[in-house]
């Protein structure tokens, strides 16, 4: 979401309610929501480190180390939920650009690696490939 709304791609464009303006840029906008529910990934992995911490060692039995599992798992649920909750608003509200992404797709050839792939898995010597699919796209481009 954030790449795909920036100006490099312009494939979609966020509702003001989940973005603000640039405080040095006036024509950028920023996707403020999703890069604060980026930033919320990292409290969610922390918590499963805690937790994963505490656990180290244990044996097979419940101990008192696992009191300290709560606190992070409830943070935890919490702000996943709230990220969806935020997130469902945010694309639900969000302009996709088809023909922006229709015209990226005409003009790129980031398929290309995969057609080679394609061709070494059916047999076709993979550098063999690789050289057909050059030409093709060298081709494509002229």
């Amino acid at each position: 979401i954030i790449n795909w709304c920036s100006f490099e791609y312009q494939y979609i464009s966020l509702s003001d309610s989940f973005s603000t303006g640039s405080s040095i840029m006036p024509q950028k906008k920023n996707p403020d929501m999703a890069e604060l529910i980026r930033g919320k990934t990292g409290r969610v992995y922390g918590h499963l480190l805690g937790l994963l911490t505490v656990m180290k060692s244990l044996p097979l039995a419940y101990n008192k180390d696992l009191q300290e599992d709560k606190e992070g798992m409830f943070d935890t649920v919490e702000t996943i939920l709230n990220s969806l909750d935020v997130l469902a608003g945010m694309l639900s509200s969000m302009q996709v650009n088809k023909a922006k992404m229709q015209q990226s797709i005409e003009n790129d050839f980031s398929n290309a690696t995969e057609l080679a792939d394609y061709l070494a898995e059916k047999g076709l010597p993979f550098r063999e490939a690789h050289e057909i699919v050059g030409k093709l796209v060298l081709d494509s481009i002229k």
